[in-house]
């Protein structure tokens, strides 16, 4: 046990953490993400500070420099990690943010906004009496439905979230 988990009295030991990260990253990977971007991921995540430097990563996962750089590199290109310098030295650490998933889901609402655009002009396109285009503006109806919901949703998350928080800090 490290000194760090003997003065919080944590029993979690380095390959609980590891176990963890391993397996979420396999979840991440079976949704879609790429292996290392999910595997950097996960442990950013299931880091104290939620900030690992580059070294700190590729040893916590035994993967090279090269490896962190692509990760991080798609990380912060889909936004959901950040680049920020290290004080005082020309290393950088890599934050993954509390609301990583509530501004994840928020940005996705400019995305369906311009897929709904596209799907109204292929449904002119096709012609909304034909097969392909009831299909599309189908699928656009779904895409209407779910940034309507998703904006309630979000709304309904901030304040819960909120209460999560005043609870904790009582």
């Amino acid at each position: 046990m490290s000194e760090q988990q003997q003065q919080s009295g944590d029993a979690r030991t380095d390959e609980a953490v590891s176990q963890f990260v391993e397996r979420f990253a396999a979840q991440l990977v079976d949704a879609g993400m790429a292996r290392m971007p999910a595997r950097v991921f996960a442990c950013l995540l299931a880091s104290d500070s939620g900030m690992l430097t580059s070294a700190e990563l590729g040893e916590r996962l035994q993967i090279s420099a090269a490896a962190v750089s692509g990760a991080v590199r798609y990380l912060s290109q889909v936004n959901m990690v950040s680049r920020e310098r290290e004080p005082g030295s020309r290393r950088d650490r890599y934050r993954v943010h509390s609301d990583q998933w509530y501004e994840a889901l928020t940005r996705r609402e400019g995305v369906l906004t311009r897929w709904e655009g596209t799907l109204r002009e292929g449904v002119v396109s096709l012609g909304e009496d034909s097969p392909a285009g009831r299909r599309l503006g189908e699928t656009l109806a779904f895409f209407e439905f779910l940034q309507k919901e998703l904006t309630g949703l979000l709304e309904r998350w901030r304040d819960h979230r909120d209460q999560l928080r005043a609870e904790i800090d009582s």
